[in-house]
């Protein structure tokens, strides 16, 4: 590719843990045009942050930059003196974080933060550095008069942090601009808007920017090209029409068939084993033994990013076997949807539901039901209310009033207040498997404490049930001895689904239980729920903000909006022809790829 107008890139770049020949990222090639952006792409552990972070000519503690170039808007970042380098920081090269609150300061109000780069850096006299503030902060979408200047981080909505953030990186007005999923944990209208806004200034200030993230499906709405990452190389780029559209690597082919649609119900699928990390990556092409494609050559012969079709260069694939593959063809694995009013005799009712925490009224007059067998999807923005209806069935939050009747039982309001049977009947999978299993005991007394706790097994037999639970969730005996911290994210919310299964429960209430995986372990997740439900008749309410995984796991919907049920109906309905407004804006907020797809 020509090098022309290139405002930053990266050269055969190599980051390495400190002292040790063990790289994180190798052999790294980036190119960043003004007004254009570049999704970088992959799974945890691929190298994305550590190669994003490069650019600015940093590496995190126990880690070096040990080879390649880094030229940012002209300069060597390698060849400068780190005095040099920190002074390109913000200026010429700015960097928003996943997590815009851990950015600011909260004991400095908003409008002194947004000063302190051009007070460090002297820009302008001081009246000029406060109209530039007043200027930028329309442009973001937030105001600027002085109410808004003396507020704290804490008293703005996470949209409003994620704003204040992108305002600040502006200001300097840099040429280059880092982001480090910052959509993360947003709601999708909250993410939506700052997409559309980083898009517009990006346009406005000519900026090429570097947006690193696991979801694909926000990359393809905003990204004009994609880098793919695995085990620390760029394994494929190109336009983001090409590799969405016709993914010349079997691992983007992966990663995309373990993607929802909101238009339409795929069979979500994950990728087998796991990524290598550093020190532990494997020689040739670093996916072989993941690989479904893969040839006795694919484990010894050294891989480059090759062309794939016209104009060369355009789009390239670090595969020894990119003309080879069969054709791409994503709508192999489209599903038939639910049919409307299909559901089995109610197993779980919900009449008149009213929430309290304290004096606060947040969830408003509730009714719904849950089948037999049937999975039934709870949706909506953060705060509407999800969450806290699935702890009141749970019996986790026993301030409500109405009825909750479990196969036509009354249900009492906290857990500790009802039946061992009622219960082992409902059980609970939490968000985060990092908080929701004991990291001071072993997998084994983890999976053995709900069979001896409702009297399914003890003992030998207990040991003989855990171990078959956690082949059924396909993790296997050989984890029973490890301790959680072990285990990888997949594994840990495997081994928590396995804990609930002990139980032979009902209803599996799931709270965002694939939120903090990466794609392709959510897609593993839901293919392994899905099986469960099919081979037990389990029920499940599936508690989540992610629209397009409803379309492939759920028979039902139920739409929440500050604590009001705004909508419900089959997900085909709802999906396709939805009569609230809220629910139409949901929908069109909502990333998708199917501009992409063939």
């Amino acid at each position: 590719m020509s090098n022309e107008h290139v405002a930053a890139s990266t050269h055969r770049l190599r980051v390495q843990l400190t002292g040790r020949d063990v790289d994180v990222v190798d052999d790294l090639d980036i190119e960043l045009r003004p007004a254009t952006i570049v999704g970088l792409v992959g799974e945890s552990g691929s190298g994305k942050t550590t190669a994003g972070t490069a650019l600015l000519g940093y590496a995190r503690a126990g880690a070096q930059i040990s080879g390649g170039d880094i030229l940012v808007n002209g300069h060597d970042i390698r060849a400068l003196p780190p005095a040099q380098v920190r002074n390109l920081r913000g200026t010429e090269i700015g960097y928003v974080p996943q997590d815009p609150s851990s950015a600011l300061n909260p004991a400095i109000r908003i409008g002194a933060q947004l000063r302190e780069l051009l007070d460090l850096h002297e820009m302008g006299t001081a009246t000029e550095r406060d109209e530039r503030v007043r200027q930028i902060l329309p442009e973001v979408g937030l105001p600027n008069d002085d109410a808004f200047l003396r507020r704290y981080p804490h008293q703005l909505s996470g949209g409003q942090v994620q704003r204040v953030a992108l305002a600040m990186t502006f200001l300097p007005r840099p040429k280059v601009l880092v982001l480090d999923e910052p959509t993360t944990g947003l709601d999708v209208t909250t993410q939506a808007m700052v997409l559309q806004l980083l898009q517009e200034l990006c346009q406005r200030f000519s900026v090429a920017a570097l947006y690193v993230t696991h979801d694909l499906a926000v990359v393809a709405s905003i990204a004009d090209r994609v880098l793919v990452m695995y085990g620390g190389q760029g394994i494929e780029d190109g336009p983001a029409h090409a590799v969405f559209a016709e993914p010349a690597h079997p691992y983007t082919r992966a990663l995309l068939e373990a993607i929802p649609h909101v238009h339409e119900a795929y069979a979500l699928a994950g990728i087998p084993g796991e990524a290598p990390a550093p020190g532990y990556r494997p020689a040739g092409c670093r996916f072989h033994p993941r690989c479904r494609f893969a040839s006795d050559t694919c484990g010894s012969t050294k891989v480059r990013l090759e062309p794939v079709g016209r104009p060369e260069g355009q789009h390239r694939a670090r595969c020894l076997r990119v003309g080879e593959l069969p054709r791409w063809d994503p709508r192999d694995r489209v599903v038939a949807d639910t049919p409307p009013g299909k559901h089995g005799e109610t197993l779980l009712a919900v009449e008149q539901l009213q929430i309290y925490y304290g004096a606060a009224h947040v969830v408003h007059d509730v009714s719904c039901h849950v089948g037999s067998g049937e999975v039934v999807a709870l949706v909506g923005e953060s705060g509407s209310g999800k969450t806290t209806i699935a702890q009141c069935i749970g019996g986790l939050h026993d301030q409500w009033e109405g009825t909750l009747t479990l196969r036509g039982e009354q249900l009492a309001r906290a857990a500790r207040q009802r039946t061992s049977r009622a219960r082992r009947q409902v059980q609970y999978i939490f968000q985060n498997p990092y908080q929701s299993l004991n990291p001071r005991r072993t997998v084994e007394q983890i999976m053995v404490r709900p069979l001896e706790l409702f009297g399914l097994a003890s003992g030998a037999a207990a040991r003989t049930r855990a171990a078959e639970l956690l082949e059924s969730v396909q993790l296997g005996a050989g984890v029973l001895h490890l301790r959680t911290n072990r285990l990888s994210g997949g594994e840990r919310q495997r081994v928590a689904i396995a804990r609930a299964l002990a139980a032979e429960p009902d209803i599996l209430i799931c709270d965002e239980i694939t939120s903090a995986l990466d794609v392709s372990i959510q897609g593993s997740i839901t293919e392994l729920l899905s099986r469960v439900r099919a081979e037990r008749g389990i029920s499940m309410l599936f508690i989540t903000h992610d629209l397009a995984l409803v379309r492939s796991i759920a028979d039902r919907v139920l739409v929440l909006r500050d604590g009001h049920l705004v909508e419900s109906g089959s997900v085909v309905d709802v999906l396709d022809h939805p009569q609230a407004q809220y629910t139409k804006d949901l929908l069109a907020n909502t990333p998708s790829l199917a501009a992409h797809l063939p």
